[in-house]
């Protein structure tokens, strides 16, 4: 006589919006998984096609690139001026007109995307959109636009994006650099060593907020400048002691606002397309001497910057006094190359998530064996259920990554230990993880024991709760059975799915060898029928 469990799901037919086309584009990219390299692609025609599309709270920026022996080479590059960051009123909110600039410039974006077809496309979103609190409003609709999921990405994921896309602009040497990115709502600081970073940080202050917070009405005057700077000061203080204690060999700064003072100042004989302190000293002289952003007559600044560029310009030199630069240069390099050069990591098998995760485990001292074990067993219950479930190599690497930590949270305290872990997961700063990746994380990490996370689940955009919902239950039942697997190896029992059920069968005789775990499967039947699922034991 056969034990069979059936598992059968109430929820809606939806599906998690995340990177599945990577095995796809894998094989378009030529990616041989054997010696973890792209292949060489000598002709320039067939070279694969890779895009990054960067939503600022000042600019969104697209590029299209060609990949050719691990290298970029821009297709085409597109920018607008967007100012997400200005929509965003009193109640925290983007208002409606914010969001329809944002939808209309994503629009002509995708009119390149369709007509050039790249073979994987990232969209992410930064400060505007994670100060937003109805950034999921924008969202969604973004999504449904263009098809593709959009990553609100944590400040510091921002800061080492954006050394990733200045690093690779930079001679490969083993000094260590400053990277400075002034954007619309927040500025991003980082320290590496050719490619990887040291130190990152994101701090709020912004060209586009600095400029509704003290030039809101357009005037410019002395007393306006400088309370823009000691405000920018005051943040800068934040991380001065402990960059200045690391240092830096070269200071390098990226993007829109620090791009617009160097043209400025070498337009002007200020500097040699350099920042310095005495440049900047001269670039303010100047600019203060307008009433009025409508009176800046600076050669190089473009129509559209005038209104940010004095709060840009605060925060500047804000940074360079408190932190001691004395010459910054500029790179071409920024977020949106950042990306790509992410993407292309990512499908040679060099993803930082993977390094995140491991990271973790270690810091943390969960039990390795009992890790390998529960992402085993999960492995194995996808592999049965993925064709009939529709699920694709990104679940599968998410529930691999919710298997390794799921013990994560002993290293607070045992009792509930579960939502301890839901909680690091959520709140740390995991490099390469957007957003939404480390809320479908923590997520199961949350509901791998106990009740289940109904009220978590709910908090999701519809399309995800389904797909995030089986995991959940795939990772529950792997968790069950990882002391029988101590103690016997694989256990012994057949999976499969048919429509919305899973199966498994075992014998009578496992069954009966196996009463603790037959009485754990009743009582899973409670818990996940919270969630609206189904688990019959017949």
């Amino acid at each position: 006589m056969a034990v069979v469990v059936v598992i059968d799901t109430i929820a809606g037919d939806h599906s998690i919006h995340r990177h599945g086309q990577q095995r796809a584009v894998e094989a378009y990219l030529g990616v041989d998984r054997g010696n973890s390299s792209m292949a060489d692609n000598n002709n320039a025609q067939e070279a694969p096609l890779l895009a990054a599309l960067d939503l600022g709270s000042n600019s969104f920026h697209m590029i299209v690139a060609r990949i050719e022996h691990g290298e970029i080479r821009p297709v085409e590059r597109i920018g607008e001026k967007v100012q997400l960051a200005a929509g965003i009123g009193a109640d925290g909110n983007l208002n409606d007109d914010a969001i329809e600039r944002g939808l209309a410039c994503l629009a002509r974006f995708k009119q390149v995307l369709d007509s050039l077809q790249p073979g994987l496309v990232r969209l992410v979103g930064t400060n505007a959109l994670r100060a937003a609190k109805n950034s999921q409003v924008f969202a969604e609709q973004a999504e449904d636009l263009l098809g593709l999921p959009l990553e609100i990405i944590a400040g510091r994921e921002e800061a080492r994006l954006i050394y990733l896309g200045v690093a690779h602009t930079l001679s490969d040497d083993e000094q260590s650099r400053l990277v400075v990115d002034i954007g619309g709502g927040s500025t991003e600081f980082a320290i590496g060593q050719r490619f990887e970073p040291m130190q990152l940080e994101s701090l709020h202050m912004g060209c586009v907020s600095y400029m509704k917070r003290f030039f809101s009405d357009g005037k410019i005057s002395e007393k306006r400048f400088r309370r823009a700077y000691e405000a920018a000061t005051l943040e800068v203080l934040n991380i001065r002691q402990s960059y200045r204690q690391i240092g830096w060999h070269e200071a390098v700064g990226s993007a829109g606002t620090l791009n617009a003072i160097s043209q400025v100042l070498q337009n002007h004989g200020w500097g040699d397309g350099t920042i310095t302190a005495k440049g900047l000293a001269s670039l303010c002289r100047q600019m203060l001497k307008a009433d009025h952003v409508d009176d800046l007559e600076f050669d190089g600044l473009k129509e559209n910057r005038r209104g940010v560029f004095p709060s840009g310009v605060a925060i500047t030199c804000a940074l360079v006094d408190s932190l001691g630069i004395e010459c910054m240069s500029l790179s071409q390099g920024a977020l949106r190359e950042g990306v790509v050069y992410d993407m292309i990591g990512r499908l040679s098998h060099e993803d930082v998530r993977e390094r995140t995760v491991n990271a973790l485990v270690r810091r943390s001292g969960i039990s390795l064996h009992n890790a390998d074990r529960v992402e085993a067993m999960a492995a194995q219950l996808f592999a049965a259920v993925r064709q009939e479930w529709k699920l694709d190599a990104g679940q599968l690497q998410l529930l691999s990554w919710a298997a390794r930590l799921h013990e994560v949270g002993l290293t607070i305290a045992h009792n509930q230990f579960h939502k301890h872990g839901e909680y690091l997961v959520r709140n740390a700063d995991l490099p390469g993880f957007s957003r939404p990746d480390q809320q479908w994380l923590a997520l199961l990490v949350r509901g791998h024991r106990r009740k289940f996370p109904v009220e978590l689940l709910e908090e999701l955009p519809t399309k995800n709760r389904l797909t995030l919902g089986r995991l959940c239950v795939l990772l529950r039942l792997a968790v069950l059975f990882k002391y029988v697997a101590t103690l016997e190896g694989e256990p012994e029992f057949e999976a499969r799915a048919e429509g919305d059920a899973l199966i498994l069968q075992t014998t009578e005789d496992w069954r009966e060898r196996h009463p603790l775990t037959m009485a754990e499967l009743e009582a899973e039947a409670e818990a996940v029928a919270e969630g609206g699922y189904q688990l019959r034991i017949v």
